[in-house]
């Protein structure tokens, strides 16, 4: 188990692999686990780093408000303790919103970047339905099972919820075994995201991206992706038909084999 402290804040990590070095920015309460269906990929030939943001997971959650700025920085301390300077950067959903975040920060420290099913903030991203953001939050009274089973019917499509229950029921007990976040540590995280605001800056990043986008996500809509395709210059969208928000994890073999090959190319 390895931790690095930021202002006070423990942030727990994981590497693991050799090759070259690839950081995993995981979503609202996500970490480390969530990337269960990458990291047997990636560690083939890369070193992959992974973390629990802070409010989730092994992470500190402490009472205060988080920015973008602080996932960022977390990340790059944990660089900084492995020694890595320069890094293939993966981002989904708030975590796209963190490599955004990074990439601007440390331009020269990212290599390549990923943004999966994600948008840029402030008044031009495109909103889901109000009640599916309401029900994202509510958790009011609802034991962990509960809550993971409300949030699977949000981040995944109908189509893979039907036809894949044994993908959807794996995909529970990981979330089940990590933990459901404290509800005011969503809150801070969503507070984060609301405050978030880089659609004007975007035309400052430098690494070559890659967008993923799900045809079928209800959380954050494609249309995002498309205003991330038309603002960062060196840029290509990738559009998943038939599938939901929680891209990495429906379709898993299609986005590690996506990554891969843009990887190798840069």
């Amino acid at each position: 188990m390895h931790w690095i402290e930021n202002n006070g804040v423990r942030i727990y990590y994981e590497i693991e692999g050799d090759g070259d070095p690839v950081i995993f920015f995981s979503g609202v309460g996500g970490g480390s686990w969530s990337w269960y269906r990458q990291i047997p990929y990636f560690t083939k030939k890369y070193e992959v780093v992974v973390f629990d943001n802070r409010g989730a997971g092994k992470s500190d959650k402490p009472r205060e408000p988080y920015s973008m700025e602080d996932f960022a920085e977390d990340g790059a301390l944990i660089l900084d303790r492995l020694g890595i300077w320069k890094t293939f950067v993966v981002g989904i959903s708030m975590g796209g919103m963190i490599a955004q975040t990074f990439a601007l920060r440390y331009p020269k420290r990212v290599r390549a970047l990923v943004l999966g099913a994600t948008h840029c903030g402030g008044s031009e991203r495109i909103p889901p339905e109000p009640e599916v953001l309401a029900c994202f939050m509510d958790n009011e009274g609802l034991t962990e099972e509960e809550i993971i089973d409300k949030n699977t019917r949000i981040l995944f499509s109908a189509n893979f919820l039907l036809k894949h229950p044994k993908e959807v029921e794996e995909y529970k007990q990981v979330q089940l075994q990590a933990g459901v976040q404290p509800q005011y540590a969503l809150e801070y995280q969503l507070l984060a995201i609301r405050n978030f605001s880089c659609c004007h800056k975007l035309h400052n990043i430098e690494a070559p991206t890659l967008i993923v986008a799900g045809s079928d996500d209800i959380l954050v809509p494609p249309e995002n992706s498309k205003i991330l395709k038309d603002r960062i210059p060196n840029s290509e969208l990738v559009l998943l038909p038939d599938v939901g928000h929680a891209i990495h994890v429906e379709a898993a073999d299609q986005f590690n084999r996506l990554v891969d090959k843009f990887f190798e190319k840069h």
